[in-house]
């Protein structure tokens, strides 16, 4: 029972942390470590990270379930021209996960060997959190270029392709990249949170179903209580992620994210020193 609690803990994080830009690696760290995972017969070292990544599908569920019919091209509700608006739409979402694909077969498990250490992690949540005050400051009383995701063009589309690039830093935040990137080039802030959500879905999806592989590849396998906890994870964190989103599109249509700025910057502090305190001494 307390090994399925921990799952729908992580669950919680998971949903709550993965689309706001505040870095849902960094958080989930921090909810495993004070519950002293991995360890025991459940959370294992190679069973721990393949459940942080399996439940990230959770997630990605809840922005397809949440977008379905902008997402379908397919629809009978829609309109040829909007069909076809919808087909550029996923080629435009193909242009900028193109950067991350390249990239991140380069360099993912580079960064995960040699930046997965807590002082990368607090140093990112805090660097980002002043960059987001720093741009909110700065785009104060400035009307967006950008504000429906159909007038993104394709080299928009690449350029914030690259910003998300950055994510590969652990404790970065694959939304908060995107969203900065997205901003700073001109869009809005529910333009930028909304393709930030679309371009989620092939670069998680192909994260996750990569990192599934490699466990399955090199002989991992998991028991029947394993199998349940992940399941609870993954149906927790596809629920939350349902609010997260819903919260967080309704919250800034009246604010700005300087919010989460500041939350960066307390959660990179608080990471910092359990990290140089020692309560934090592994990560996976």
């Amino acid at each position: 029972m307390l090994d399925l609690i921990k799952s729908i803990i992580i669950g919680i994080v998971e949903g709550l942390t993965e689309f706001l830009p505040v870095s849902s690696t960094g958080h989930i760290i921090l909810a495993e470590t004070l519950m002293k995972i991995p360890g025991g017969a459940v959370w294992t070292k190679s069973f721990t990270p393949f459940f942080d990544y399996a439940i990230q599908l959770g997630a990605i569920f809840a922005v397809i379930q949440l977008y379905f019919n902008k997402l379908n091209p397919f629809s009978p509700q829609k309109t040829d021209r909007e069909k076809f608006q919808t087909w550029r739409l996923w080629i435009r979402v193909a242009v900028g996960v193109l950067p991350a694909v390249v990239f991140g077969l380069l360099l993912n498990d580079f960064m995960d060997a040699h930046l997965l250490n807590f002082w990368v992690v607090s140093a990112m949540l805090i660097i980002y959190g002043v960059i987001f005050i720093v741009i909110e400051n700065r785009q104060k009383g400035i009307a967006p270029l950008i504000t429906d995701v159909n007038q993104i063009t394709f080299k928009l589309a690449l350029y914030i392709g690259l910003f998300q690039v950055l994510s590969l830093v652990p404790g970065t935040s694959r939304s908060g990249a995107t969203i900065l990137g997205a901003i700073i080039l001109g869009a809005s802030r529910f333009v930028a949170a909304e393709f930030s959500f679309f371009l989620s879905i092939p670069v998680m999806f192909g994260v996750t179903l990569l990192k599934m592989f490699k466990f399955f590849h090199e002989g991992g396998s998991f028991t029947g209580m394993q199998g349940l906890v992940m399941l609870f994870g993954f149906v927790v964190s596809w629920i939350v992620a349902l609010f997260a989103i819903k919260f967080m599109m309704n919250y800034i249509k009246n604010n700005d994210f300087k919010a989460f700025g500041y939350y960066r910057i307390i959660v990179g502090v608080i990471f910092l020193l359990l990290g140089m305190t020692g309560v934090i001494t592994t990560m996976h």
